[in-house]
């Protein structure tokens, strides 16, 4: 080597080298390619797309033209990557399900959601969708700057002026190095008006934010479980939400069959049903007969076909488990600001987007500004040359050249070089008297224009002002519905912030079908009416279980197994008074074989209330409110049974309650709470009635100074008897007569301690509701049948019966029409032998 070429060689140190050269490498992923602007919501690929077609004149009102064509313009002038980097990206810029808001409009293959690619770029044509406009509007009015491409021969836009939140609206979702984004699609109204919101309140919080923006809102639709993760990633910038498909089951033939709708975001199609497909065949899924995929031009359609025997609801629950109709969206709101990379929360994208248009409106307006002064210097010129028009026209006819005619009219009338210049290129039709007053209007026009726009750039008020008004009219223009829905279900944990506080009436049927209404559904009726349908019911169903709670409590459901789980009230879907309800193995972990025997709201757990129970058998326990606080998503065992027993009921007390059991041939026991001791969770319980053979317990409830036991049976018979008449005695006897049971009135199927401020709700097995004040019912004593309640058909029975609180101002409201049979019925009293005297109790415990 020459001494010349060795002076050449420098000594590096290889690992310092690597740092920078990596660094170098990651800043240009990270800057120009991988993630967005805040500000226009474009990666740079996507906004060379944009500003290369509008360069074109690949407008929407334009025909299509061919895609290869673009990529050219694009790689050629701004982009020196591989032509595919740039056709793929257009190709899902102008995807539906890939794009909330297409701002490609392609004509010819672009590629379907199972996952077909596109047609080749030779192939396929496109143009400028109608919102892309939006996008580039004002450009070419010193909006934005401009940096040089990369041989420096062309200019392309740093950012778009992106008239809409694109960032929101479309979303983005980018891998660099160290770091990536996934931001996704929101719908624009919501959008726009989250923007003109923090352009109002500066300080508006995030949850105020949700009321108008409450979440994301995809292009393939499906439903978002649950507000917790949204709103944890619009509060810190990361979050995760569960996407479920939108499967509904039907019957067809008496079987059942699954047809799903509409799918999560970015889930293949095709994929998703060979998966299932492959489950069938590896037996991990059992039941489906048969799979089709019926989607066409209307919509997406999948049909799973179930044998007769088998609970869609379980089947849908395992596809939910097993395959991509639910899976998770990691929200991770990543973009550049000033360059930088940042994770930034939804207001402060709001906040950096209301920025740009702020600048925006700023720089069209100083634009506009400076071009209206330059054409009122120029009129103001033309004015001069107007006013003294002969001494004008004699100046230009006395000299030689054009240069000494402008010279002369500068120095003679004070004139600027562009002001003698458009006096000289001035017509002569310019002189007549029309033309003159043209000349005058538009001078007065533009110093009342310059004046405006002076006013504008001084007041930011103003400036913001425009932007809410060109903001509306963009979402008056391109706003469409909501497609995604954000629901309660199975697995979400939600922010109580979000969500009203009210009164709502919960039903669950025999079945396991469950639904939240407003408290205000039902009215009071006189007793003997026929009743309203309370809920859609099918074949042997009948709703079971109603009672009043507050959507904010805990609820406890306890279960005849003895197992305990827990929801929120407004975990439970909120459904028409008619429909039928959604299964509740879709909110609770309970198996086949179980079924809900008792629902008790709780609003606090607290060290000094406890709950009580009872079994079919008669068994009794009390446990400390306390033991339940913390319970498993898929439950905990509340009380120990025996083999052969259920647990029937439970109640909340505050441990110095009297307690009453009855039974279903008749038979009542009154015995103060405090004979039973605190025992554990896991305990079985002690005896608190003895019961003959056949019989079991049908209700258990506390007692208060002056109330009364209301007894109802199965053909529709009730009455109330004064607690007086039930004497204290000790836990475990037999117990005295309640009510006299006779073929007319059939057997007990609820025993319920009431006051005067109660109503009473029936419901038959048929579904049919009937609300009634108690004070309506006859008061007699304990040996008697009772008077007809509520008529019931031959093969009809009262089901179950419900307390209620009256609320006056709820008494006279009716949302549906009420059966009109309110036809009274006389009293009917039949008197019977004397109750049946205590025996001696058996005191073993477990």
């Amino acid at each position: 080597m020459s001494e010349q070429d060795h002076s050449k060689v420098r000594e590096i140190n290889i690992s310092q080298e690597m740092k920078t050269s990596f660094m170098d490498y990651a800043m240009s992923v990270i800057v120009s390619r991988a993630l967005p602007d805040v500000r226009d919501g474009l990666k740079p690929v996507h906004r060379r797309i944009l500003y290369a077609m509008n360069e074109l004149g690949i407008t929407a009102d334009k025909s299509y033209k061919k895609s290869a064509r673009i990529v050219g313009e694009v790689i050629g002038k701004y982009h020196p990557h591989g032509d595919s980097a740039v056709y793929e990206t257009m190709v899902r810029m102008a995807q539906d399900f890939s794009h909330r808001y297409m701002l490609v409009d392609g004509h010819g293959n672009f590629g379907s959601i199972d996952g077909d690619a596109a047609a080749a770029m030779r192939y396929t044509e496109a143009r400028m969708a109608k919102l892309s406009h939006e996008m580039v509007r004002d450009i070419n009015k010193d909006t934005i700057d401009y940096q040089e491409n990369y041989d420096g021969a062309e200019k392309e836009p740093i950012v778009l002026p992106a008239r809409f939140p694109n960032l929101l609206v479309n979303g983005a979702s980018g891998i660099a190095v160290g770091m990536a984004t996934n931001v996704p699609p929101h719908q624009l109204g919501e959008v726009i008006d989250a923007v003109l919101m923090v352009s109002e309140n500066p300080d508006v919080t995030i949850p105020e934010i949700m009321q108008v923006m409450p979440g994301p809102d995809f292009p393939t639709g499906a439903e978002i479980l649950g507000t917790s993760g949204i709103r944890k990633a619009y509060e810190t910038g990361k979050g995760s939400i569960t996407l479920r498909a939108n499967a509904e089951i039907q019957e067809d033939n008496g079987k059942p069959r699954i047809i799903v709708s509409e799918i999560p975001y970015q889930v293949n199609k095709a994929r998703l049903i060979e998966k299932i497909a492959e489950l069938v065949r590896d037996k991990k899924i059992d039941g489906i007969t048969d799979l089709r995929d019926e989607s066409d031009r209307n919509g997406m359609r999948i049909v799973i076909e179930l044998r007769r025997d088998v609970n869609a609801n379980v089947l849908l629950n395992n596809l939910y488990k097993q395959t991509a109709l639910q899976t998770s969206f990691g929200m991770n709101l990543l973009a550049l600001v000033n360059g930088e990379p940042k994770v930034l929360d939804v207001k402060s994208i709001l906040s950096h987007y209301l920025d740009h248009q702020k600048e925006v409106i700023r720089r069209r307006t100083a634009f506009e500004l400076r071009k209206a002064e330059a054409r009122a210097h120029i009129l103001e010129g033309l004015r001069t040359a107007l006013d003294y028009l002969d001494q004008v026209i004699e100046l230009i006819r006395g000299s030689e050249t054009t240069e000494i005619a402008r010279e002369g009219l500068m120095n003679e009338f004070k004139l600027s070089y562009d002001q003698a210049q458009a006096i000289l290129d001035m017509r002569l039709q310019r002189l007549t008297g029309l033309e003159r007053e043209k000349v005058e209007n538009e001078y007065a026009e533009l110093v009342e224009r310059i004046k405006e726009l002076k006013a504008i750039l001084a007041d930011e008020e103003k400036v913001l002002e425009i932007i809410r008004e060109e903001m509306s009219e963009i979402k008056e223009r391109f706003n469409d519905e909501r497609r995604t829905k954000i629901s309660i279900g199975e697995n979400s944990f939600e922010d109580e912030d979000l969500i009203p506080r009210e009164n709502v009436v919960i039903t669950l049927t025999h079945n396991g079908y469950i639904k939240r209404l407003p408290v205000s559904t039902y009215r009071s009726q006189k007793r003997g009416g026929r009743g309203v349908q309370g809920m859609g019911t099918h074949g042997d169903d009948f709703v079971e279980h109603l009672f009043i709670t507050n959507s904010h409590q805990t609820i406890l459901f306890f279960t005849n197994k003895g197992k305990v789980y827990r929801l929120k009230g407004y975990e439970i879907p909120e459904l028409k008074r008619t429909a039928k309800g959604v299964p509740i193995i879709n909110l609770l972990q309970i198996e086949q074989d179980e079924y809900i025997s008792t629902v008790i709201p709780i609003e606090e757990f607290s060290d000094d209330e406890y709950l009580f129970f009872v079994t079919k058998q008669g068994i009794i326990k009390r446990t400390e409110l306390s033991a339940f606080a913390n319970i498993r998503r898929g439950g905990l065992f509340a009380i120990n049974l025996k083999e052969n027993d259920e647990l029937h009921g439970v109640r909340l007390t505050d441990g110095t309650r009297n307690l009453i059991i009855g039974t279903k041939h008749g038979m009542s026991i009154r015995f103060p709470e405090t004979d039973v001791r605190f025992m554990g969770r896991n305990a079985a319980g002690v005896k608190g009635i003895s019961l003959n053979e056949g019989d079991h317990v049908v209700g258990m409830d506390m007692i208060e100074d002056g109330e009364h036991v209301l007894i109802v049976t199965e053909k529709g018979y009730g009455k109330r008897t004064h607690i007086d008449e039930y004497r204290d005695q000790s836990r475990g006897g037999k117990g005295i007569k309640t009510c006299n049971i006779t073929d007319k009135n059939g057997e007990l199927v609820s025993l319920k301690v009431v006051a005067e401020e109660h109503d009473l709700m029936l419901i038959t097995t048929n579904g049919v509701l009937m609300r009634m004040h108690i004070n309506e019912i006859s008061q007699t004593g304990r040996n008697t049948q009772g008077v007809r309640l509520i008529r019931v058909g031959d093969e009809e029975e009262v089901a179950t019966v419900a307390r209620v609180d009256i609320d006056d101002s709820e008494d006279e409201e009716l949302n549906e029409e009420e059966t009109t049979d309110q036809e009274s019925n006389d009293q009917e009293e039949t008197t019977d032998q004397e109750a049946v005297e205590q025996e001696d109790p058996e005191k073993t415990e477990e």
